[in-house]
C-alpha cells in the first residue's frame, strides 16, 4: 500500500511553441504541483497515491494514463462527468520567464471533497500545499479531512505554502494557510511564503518541526529547534523553472523518508530541482535514484 499520500489538482497543461496572441503550436501534457511531487517521489523509489478528481474527458484521461505509467497510485480518483478537467496554459515571454494562466473555475478538481479523502491505513507521510485551498469550500474542507486523518494515523504532514497570488491574494490566503502551515510537521516554502505564515520563529514555537527555505539557484536551508543548516544549489543551464520547487520537495521528502541527515536532505531537493530546470515541462526531467549522482559528472562525459 503506498507510504505516502499527495492530494490536488491536476490540469491538462498546454505550452505554447510562440505568442498565443499570434497563433502558435502547443505541446500537450499535464502539471499539478501535488502530482509533481507525486511522481517525483515514485521516480525515487517510493510508493505514493495521488488523490483528486478529474474530469470524466479526455484530459482526465491524460492525467490518470501518465500518473499510472510514472507508477503512482490513482485508484481512488474520481472521474467527474459534470465538470472538466482544469487547463493551464504556460507561454515563455523573454528566457527565464513564464507567464502562466489557469482555467480552472469550476474544473473536476475544484470540487473535490472531504467524504472522498481516504489516505488508507498504512500511510505515513502526507503531502499538502496552499494551492488546493485557494480553489474553494470543497478542496478547503478536503485538505483539512487529509491532515484529521493523517494526525488519526500518526502520519508525518508536509505543507508546501505555494502561494500563487493569480488565485488568490495574500490577504486572503494567509488566515487560511497560517493555522494549516502550524498543523504541519515538516513547512516549506519561499523566503516570502514563509513570511505569509508568520515566519521561522513562529512556526517553531507552534510545533513544526522543520522549516525549510527554498532560495532557487543559492541552495536551500533547514531551521530546526536544535539548529540551522544549509547546502548550495547545482549551476545547470536553465531550460524551464516551472516545477522546480515542487521536484527540490520531492527530493526533500524521498531523503526524509530514507532517515537522511538534514544536509543530505537538503542536496537531494536541490539535485532533484536541478534536474527538473534543464528539461522542459513540469516534471518530464525529474531524476530517478540512479541518476542523483550525475550532477557530478564533468561537463560533456558520454555515459556509454
Amino acid at each position: 500500500m503506498p507510504e505516502i499520500v499527495t492530494l490536488g489538482e491536476t490540469m491538462l497543461s498546454l505550452r505554447a511553441e510562440g505568442l498565443v496572441r499570434l497563433g502558435t503550436t502547443f505541446r500537450s501534457s499535464i502539471a499539478g504541483a501535488e502530482s509533481t511531487v507525486a511522481i517525483g517521489l515514485s521516480r525515487l523509489g517510493r510508493h505514493v497515491r495521488w488523490l483528486g478528481r478529474v474530469g470524466d474527458d479526455e484530459p482526465g484521461d491524460l492525467v490518470l494514463r501518465t500518473l499510472r505509467a510514472e507508477g503512482v497510485d490513482v485508484s481512488t480518483v474520481e472521474r467527474d462527468e459534470a465538470a472538466p478537467t482544469g487547463l493551464i496554459l504556460f507561454e515563455q515571454r523573454l528566457p527565464g520567464v513564464t507567464s502562466v494562466r489557469y482555467h480552472r473555475a469550476g474544473s473536476a478538481g475544484s470540487r473535490v471533497r472531504a467524504d472522498a479523502v481516504d489516505l488508507g491505513d498504512d500511510v505515513r507521510l502526507v503531502h499538502l500545499t496552499g494551492i488546493t485551498p485557494a480553489l474553494g469550500d470543497g478542496p478547503r474542507q478536503a485538505v483539512d479531512a487529509a491532515l484529521a486523518q493523517a494526525r488519526e494515523r500518526g502520519a508525518t504532514v508536509s505543507f508546501d505554502v505555494n502561494h500563487r497570488a493569480r488565485l488568490w491574494s495574500a490577504g486572503r490566503a494567509r488566515p487560511v494557510l497560517t493555522p494549516l502551515a502550524r498543523s504541519a510537521d515538516v513547512v516549506i516554502g519561499s523566503p516570502d511564503e514563509l513570511d505569509l505564515v508568520g515566519g521561522i520563529p513562529a512556526l517553531l514555537d507552534a510545533g513544526v518541526r522543520e522549516v525549510v527555505t527554498k532560495l532557487g539557484a543559492d541552495g536551500a536551508s533547514l531551521t530546526t529547534a536544535d539548529g540551522d543548516w544549509h547546502a548550495p544549489g547545482y549551476r545547470v543551464p536553465v531550460v524551464d523553472s516551472v516545477g522546480a520547487g515542487d521536484a527540490f520537495t520531492a527530493g526533500y521528502l524521498s531523503a526524509l523518508r530514507d532517515g537522511l541527515g538534514p544536509v543530505a536532505r537538503l542536496d537531494r531537493g536541490n539535485r532533484a530541482g536541478a534536474f527538473a530546470v534543464a528539461t522542459s515541462g513540469d516534471w518530464e526531467g525529474l531524476p530517478t535514484r540512479a541518476e542523483l549522482d550525475l550532477l557530478a559528472l564533468d561537463e560533456g562525459v558520454t555515459l556509454r
